[in-house]
């Protein structure tokens, strides 16, 4: 069954001649625990994608269902990480309240919420940082607690948005894999956004690859790799780097390929 479906979903900022369509008849499904990848030019609108099927952004027309549902505002069963994890956190709070925050909405009992925001912290390893604010962590610890905040509320669907964007590469693949065994271990369904690739394919069940604007789907690309996955090993495949040339080609297929122009220092 799908958990998130988006029909034929039209966005346009402006009015009159001025109006911009940024989605033109987007249509995406995610099946009940998959995870899904998301991937388009720089933009092209996926942050506008996501906030349409979060339900915190209003559409023009089309519709977007989770759980069968129609959204109108954000669902009780969906969660949302962010790509700006240091506005997405209060620098007020400690992480345990952070992460305790939107469980306050849920009407349950104070134990049920430590308990909640007990084992979240333990999955994504920050339990002995629980007294700390998040000024006072890296950049990949603070994403952690946005992470662990989505899971102590435990949705079906979690959509992301570039969440590993703004960290280094070493830090970036430990959070891909944090992800993907606290997608196993809770049999959570997730739509992820990213402009990386390598991430999309090492990470999903299916690559769903956008046109630019005005964008729609150019392709849906299944990732048939075995997992568990590895950093190493899995991409490592041969099966990978094709799977990664493919999206590639897909990208690209009618749209400019990125041009990179050398920044020569003055003679």
């Amino acid at each position: 069954m799908d958990i998130l479906e988006v029909k034929n979903l039209v966005k346009s900022y402006g009015h009159g001649e001025s109006a911009e369509t940024v989605l033109d008849g987007l249509d995406i499904s995610v099946a009940d625990g998959e995870f899904v990848t998301i991937v388009g030019p720089s933009g092209c609108g996926k942050t506008t994608m996501l906030r349409c099927m979060s339900g915190l952004l209003p559409f023009d027309s089309g519709g977007v269902q989770v759980s069968g549902e129609q959204v109108t505002r954000p669902p009780e069963t969906l969660g949302v990480v962010f790509q700006d994890y240091s506005r997405s956190l209060l620098p007020w709070l400690t992480v345990a309240r952070n992460v305790d925050l939107p469980l306050r909405y849920l009407g349950l009992s104070r134990a049920e919420r430590a308990v909640r925001t007990d084992e979240a912290l333990q999955s994504v390893g920050l339990d002995r940082h629980r007294g700390k604010r998040p000024w006072q962590l890296s950049g990949g610890m603070q994403q952690r607690v946005a992470i662990a905040r989505a899971l102590a509320y435990r949705p079906k669907l979690l959509l992301m948005d570039e969440p590993f964007a703004s960290v280094d590469a070493q830090t970036r693949s430990e959070l891909e894999d944090l992800t993907l065994a606290l997608w196993a271990e809770h049999g959570m369904t997730i739509a992820f956004i990213t402009h990386d690739i390598d991430e999309a394919v090492y990470l999903g069940d299916r690559v769903v690859v956008l046109s630019s604007t005005p964008t729609r789907v150019k392709r849906e690309i299944p990732v048939p790799l075995p997992r568990p996955r590895n950093q190493l090993t899995t991409k490592e495949l041969p099966e990978f780097a094709e799977l990664r040339s493919e999206v590639l080609r897909v990208l690209f297929k009618g749209d400019p390929a990125p041009t990179v122009v050398p920044n020569f220092p003055a003679s």
